[in-house]
């Protein structure tokens, strides 16, 4: 007898049957379909493939526990296929068999960690059992693959939608459960815990985390920090004593106008369109500069005493060509500057608030303030940010740098000699 012919027998009858079946299938003959499947399976019990298919066939007839024990033979019969172990996942689902469910969800992740519909079939799971937290994992899974995705067939896209919106929901509830229970702290601790309250708002959704864009000079290991705290300035407080003074001067020079107010933005001619196209040459926003790139503007500061004398007495970053620059920054009713970054993260820009109706907002990275008259604040400007006038009445800041608060004397000295340096080379 030759055992291999016989094989070879049994194994095209059975694939005779299972394409038989498949015909009876779409000819919608569910009684010869069953027949031509239960003839191949009684022909090989163990086959997966015959298993698989009369578990669909039972899947498809409303008999999902003869399913799920077809599909369970199959796995076992061929464990590395995770199709199998979906199948058997799908079957517990409709037996509302949850342990079993996971744990077929888990053996197709053990062996495709990457199966988008395990991950999704698991987010859905953990959803309906009430599990948030596991959940949230898996839905984070979800999204971050569907975002991936390209092109998006519409089951990706659907569970991109469902996925975000329960990511969302979720991200609400904890932010309000932190609120509840944090809230009170945070409040009394001020501004020393403006760095736990980010930490947080990014955990859930609520803010990003933004970065050093420096179109010249990178200064590597400074904290990427959006506001200087106050404690890294301690000369805030003398320049906010000079406020009055200060609005004084600004309003005059601006009242008496002339050739020292300009629009801030001056393109070159021929440039393409950028964001910046809208405020060029526009007095929506105009500056009148006391130091511009290092180069006093002894008309300006002659009309300043008072400015002049309170701006000596800060650490400026002298640097020829490049710093320091001082100027009154004035933006019209309705203005925006849109967001962008400066050039270096070696110095910090400081606003002093002179008229400020109300409506105006800064945006530094993801914190949004409200200028405040005589309240000074200090930011990195490679970090993007925005402004905002939505009042009737123009807004005045005297906009200054100085050296970032993080470096060492040493530091600021050595940069003084490598920018003189570069400037020759």
């Amino acid at each position: 007898m030759c055992v291999f012919g016989f094989m070879d027998d049994i194994s095209g009858k059975v694939i005779a049957y299972l394409e038989a079946a498949a015909i009876a299938r779409d000819q919608n003959n569910a009684a010869e379909e069953l027949r031509y499947l239960d003839t191949a399976l009684a022909l090989v019990p163990h086959d997966p493939r015959v298993l698989n298919s009369r578990g669909m066939y039972a899947l498809g007839h409303d008999d999902p526990a003869f399913a799920k024990a077809c599909f369970t033979r199959a796995a076992d019969a061929d464990p590395g296929q995770p199709a199998l172990w979906m199948n058997v996942a799908t079957a517990c689902r409709a037996l509302a068999d949850d342990h079993s469910e996971k744990a077929s969800l888990d053996k197709v992740l053990d062996i495709d960690r990457l199966n988008f519909m395990a991950q999704l079939r698991m987010a859905e799971l953990h959803q309906r059992k009430g599990d948030q937290v596991n959940a949230a994992i898996s839905w984070t899974n979800v999204v971050r693959m569907a975002m991936q995705t390209d092109p998006r067939p519409p089951r990706v896209e659907d569970a991109l939608i469902r996925g975000q919106a329960f990511l969302m929901a979720h991200n609400d509830r904890v932010a309000a459960k932190i609120d509840a229970e944090l809230g009170g702290r945070l409040a009394a601790m001020g501004s020393t815990a403006r760095r736990f309250s980010a930490c947080v708002d990014y955990s859930v959704g609520r803010r990003a985390i933004f970065q050093h864009e420096c179109a010249g000079v990178y200064f590597p290991f400074l904290p990427a920090d959006e506001f200087f705290d106050r404690s890294h300035c301690p000369w805030i407080m003398a320049i906010e004593a000079h406020t009055d003074v200060i609005r004084a001067e600004a309003l005059a020079i601006l009242t008496n106008g002339g050739e020292a107010i300009r629009p801030y933005v001056r393109m070159e001619a021929g440039g393409p369109e950028t964001k910046w196209s809208r405020l060029d040459g526009s007095f929506d926003w105009s500056a009148c500069f006391l130091w511009e790139y290092g180069v006093r503007n002894e008309a300006v500061c002659d009309l300043c005493p008072e400015t002049v004398a309170a701006l000596a007495g800060l650490p400026q970053n002298h640097i020829r060509g490049k710093a320091p620059s001082a100027f009154f920054s004035v933006l019209k009713p309705g203005a925006h500057i849109p967001a962008h970054t400066g050039v270096t993260n070696t110095r910090a820009t400081v606003h002093l608030p002179l008229v400020v109706p109300d409506g105006c907002t800064f945006r530094v990275g993801g914190e949004t303030r409200e200028w405040r008259v005589g309240e000074a604040f200090a930011f990195d400007d490679t970090i993007e940010h925005e402004a905002w006038n939505r009042s009737d009445e123009i807004r005045i800041v005297l906009i200054f740098d100085v050296w970032n608060p993080h470096l060492t004397v040493d530091e600021q000295d050595l940069l003084v000699d490598y920018f003189a340096l570069t400037a020759k080379v």
